[in-house]
């Protein structure tokens, strides 16, 4: 059963447009915003037979907690957070050798927002996170995901550690971001069935995840900064990857 939600941000509503534009049940804009950006969105989601309330921008601001809207938002459908068996379903689907993201707990939206943009951009089948502790798909991700949170699954799952192992069951080599080692992102081995496994801001990878992944690999750092925000190192371990792959 799908929920609503409030989705803002002419990138995510253009998802929105282009996957299901049947799943947008209100429609709002700034009324005083008049910019080509927004008002070739706005012919769009007349073409699709929706009407448009106009707003003021407080009021908008106020109906989706920014001010980082861009003057649209609209309330849609969106569908239950995918689990454990729609994981399985998609690896069993595949005819490729897999490449999964997973992040273990990373909290703030804008970084998942970030890292399912980058997901996207590089061709990830899936994203998976734990049910618990961990940023969801809300409006503010979604925004900054310019339309991959609707592109790329997304799984939560109820124990990352478990899920981990029914990965290497099937042969997916786990790969984790962690500063203390000593091999270099550039020195693993990419090129097959694959899971990066990310950890949450400023804490890394848990214990147990830690001890769960196949090999650690570090992002050389030549500079006085000790480490980069998750979403960007995310993107350098998943570049190289496809660098790697040949994709």
């Amino acid at each position: 059963m799908a929920d609503t939600d409030i989705i803002y941000g002419i990138h995510a509503v253009e998802a929105i447009l282009a996957r299901d534009p049947s799943a947008i049940l209100e429609v709002w804009i700034d009324k005083a915003r008049h910019d080509q950006r927004l008002g070739k969105l706005i012919e769009q989601i007349r073409q699709q037979g929706l009407a448009i309330q106009e707003l003021k921008k407080d009021q908008l601001n106020d109906l989706t907690g920014a001010d980082r809207h861009q003057g649209v938002a609209v309330r849609c459908r969106v569908a239950a957070a995918k689990n454990e068996n729609h994981l399985q379903q998609l690896l069993d689907g595949l005819s490729v050798p897999p490449l999964l993201l997973v992040l273990d707990g990373v909290q703030d939206p804008h970084n998942l927002g970030a890292c399912l943009r980058t997901a996207d951009a590089v061709g990830v089948h899936a994203v998976i996170a734990p049910k618990d502790r961990a940023a969801t798909l809300n409006a503010t991700v979604r925004k900054v995901a310019s339309g991959a949170a609707e592109s790329v699954p997304f799984i939560t799952v109820t124990n990352l550690a478990r899920s981990l192992r029914a990965l290497q069951e099937r042969g997916i080599w786990l790969v984790g971001a962690a500063g203390e080692t000593q091999t270099s992102v550039y020195e693993a081995d990419l090129k097959g069935p694959l899971a990066i496994v990310m950890g949450a801001e400023g804490k890394g990878l848990r214990r147990l995840t830690r001890e769960t992944c196949d090999v650690l690999v570090k992002i050389p750092m030549r500079g006085s900064v000790e480490s980069l925000n998750v979403s960007v190192a995310t993107a350098v371990c998943l570049y190289e990857a496809v660098r790697q792959r040949g994709i």
